[in-house]
């Protein structure tokens, strides 16, 4: 069984290239995987691997420069979920492109998993999924609104069009770990809207604490790695993952005529060409010969 752990955290690096070598160097050592996101405003990322190789990876990013305060969320996986380790040196941890944006600075309320329902369930709240279009469509919260947005750059636009909408509402949002709406509910407070909330931790956290009878989620959790969605109590959620478009897919979508593994499925079948589809079928026949990993 192997430990899965999703982390963010900004703080102010100056130079975020100097701390990736015994960064990756660690990890590899610990036998970890995954992905790990360095900025000048933090770190970000997912990783998964044995008990004792988390904590140690954990301890040293604890350590960096900031970080003692560092926060994450734990799920299991019975297969490494991850091919290989990546660290990875960027201009954000998550992207909005925003540059004002300063999560140090302010954000909105933090609302706990256990308080979230009754936050949201109020007439003068609207709650905003920040996630992309493809996550929002295997699960969300009740009466969510979703800003049918494909990338997270996409949300401020998204909310200059539709302000007006909201005027005189209080705004909940939230995301997957949290991370987007550290930035959301900042950009938002900037844009002069007096209350903000957003759910601490993030679904995974809402998912792991609120017990299903008692829960307004429906459907699943897109995650960024091979288990693909999580459900209550944090478990898998089924889904699979189509490696042409990198969407999420039902169990029952694999049986559609489109469905061709590795290389196409219902929700792409006219978005690529036929150069598209044979280099997606010869990635697919190196992943069933084992030379590479179907991330």
């Amino acid at each position: 069984m192997f430990v899965v752990a999703a982390l963010y955290h900004f703080t102010r690096f100056p130079d975020p290239a100097a701390l990736k070598p015994a960064l990756l160097a660690l990890c590899e050592a610990q036998g970890v995987r995954g992905t790990l996101i360095l900025a000048r405003e933090g770190i970000n990322g997912t990783i998964a691997g044995p008990r004792e190789g988390i904590d140690a990876v954990l301890a040293h990013i604890r350590a960096l420069p900031g970080c003692a305060a560092l926060e994450w969320k734990e799920s299991t996986a019975e297969t490494m979920p991850f091919g290989r380790m990546k660290v990875r040196l960027k201009s954000e941890i998550v992207t909005m492109g925003i540059p004002q944006v300063d999560p140090t600075a302010h954000v909105g309320r933090y609302v706990a998993p256990q308080d979230w329902n009754d936050l949201i369930a109020s007439p003068d709240v609207a709650v905003i999924d920040t996630r992309n279009d493809y996550e929002v469509a295997i699960g969300s919260f009740d009466g969510a609104i979703d800003p049918g947005t494909s990338s997270f750059r996409d949300f401020p636009a998204w909310w200059a069009a539709n302000a007006h909408r909201f005027e005189g509402k209080r705004i909940a949002m939230f995301c997957t770990g949290g991370i987007r709406c550290e930035k959301s509910t900042n950009y938002l407070i900037s844009q002069g809207v007096p209350e903000v909330f957003h759910l601490q931790g993030g679904i995974l956290k809402y998912l792991e604490q609120v017990p299903e009878a008692e829960s307004a989620w429906h459907g699943a959790c897109f995650v960024f790695d091979q288990r693909v969605s999580l459900t209550h109590g944090l478990e898998p959620g089924g889904h699979v993952l189509c490696h042409a478009c990198r969407r999420p897919l039902a169990p029952e979508d694999t049986h559609r005529p489109e469905y061709e593994e590795g290389a196409c499925c219902h929700l792409c079948a006219e978005e690529y060409s036929d150069t598209d589809r044979q280099r997606f079928r010869e990635r697919q026949r190196q992943v069933e010969r084992g030379e590479l990993f179907a991330e």
